[in-house]
């Protein structure tokens, strides 16, 4: 019992690089996924922006995107927190990874040419739980931000 309580806590020990990957595109586009939804809303025009982001920054095809998004999807709706995201990110991308990954989340926010309030909670307490200045945190609003 105790054996398998463990095993819910700790990483892997045979974590091969096939295996992290996945584990870090889904929480990354667990992420995503779950800005798309803030809003209690998912329009076309945010879920083919996440479509979009997670193609070209993963090097995906588009059946592989798909199948990404119906796991992340799934993976959200049993999730309690966002720390399970959170924390895979943590472990994996640095900085620059980090700041891309705000970045995305404002643009699938202003996909549907309006900013949610729950939207804007969300990221901020994702960059806050991913340790992204806010000063970084502003500026990527500010440059997804459509003019």
């Amino acid at each position: 019992m105790i054996k398998a309580l463990k095993s819910l806590f700790l990483l892997p020990e045979s974590d091969s690089n096939t295996d992290r990957t996945q584990r870090v595109q889904l929480a990354a586009a667990a992420l995503l996924v779950e800005t798309a939804r803030a809003d209690f809303t998912q329009s076309a025009s945010e879920e083919a922006a996440l479509e979009k982001l997670i193609s070209e920054s993963l090097a995906l095809p588009r059946q592989a995107v798909h199948d990404l998004i119906a796991t992340a999807s799934a993976r959200v709706e049993e999730a309690t927190s966002l720390y399970e995201f959170t924390r895979v990110i943590n472990d994996y991308y640095g900085p620059e990874e980090k700041l891309a990954l705000i970045a995305s989340m404002w643009k699938v926010a202003y996909a549907d040419g309006d900013l949610d309030k729950y939207e804007e909670h969300l990221i901020r307490q994702v960059a806050e739980l991913t340790y992204v200045p806010h000063q970084d945190y502003i500026r990527c609003k500010l440059e997804a931000k459509p003019h």
